[in-house]
């Protein structure tokens, strides 16, 4: 499976954030969040059936970004975790949009993205801080 087919789609990436939500609230719990959880905090925002949900968590279990326990007194019941922070996943997705569509370039896509925009003082003080720090990195 090539690393593409390894990130969560977009609507993969709804069930994400429910599940990543959930364990930042509760830090330390032993159980993961089950599916119904999950449907009730995307449900806000979004029409998702049970079918479809399922379906989506079984992709995300085989992508092996998400795994999942089954509940000790009913196992028709699923309690699911992340098995990849959101902070990989986005590195990840990042890394993945760059090698699309600036063939790995990441000055290119970089440039790409701050040649029109309205940069404030604030904004170039905070980018070149970010160039001073990645310089004192790669310059050891």
């Amino acid at each position: 499976m090539g690393n593409e087919e390894k990130m969560p789609t977009e609507r993969e990436w709804l069930l994400m954030e429910a599940i990543w939500d959930f364990e930042e609230k509760n830090e330390g719990a032993e159980e993961g969040i089950t599916s119904t959880d999950i449907l009730e905090r995307i449900r806000v925002n979004n029409e998702m059936t049970v079918r479809t949900e399922r379906v989506l968590m079984h992709h995300l279990v085989k992508k092996d970004l998400v795994g999942y326990t089954v509940d000790a007194l009913d196992n028709r019941v699923y309690h699911y975790y992340s098995k990849k922070s959101k902070e990989e996943c986005l590195k990840d997705k990042e890394q993945g949009f760059i090698d699309l569509y600036f063939q790995g370039n990441r000055v290119g896509a970089a440039a790409s993205f701050l040649r029109d925009a309205e940069l404030s003082d604030k904004d170039i003080k905070e980018l070149k801080k970010i160039l001073k720090q990645t310089k004192g990195k790669h310059s050891k």
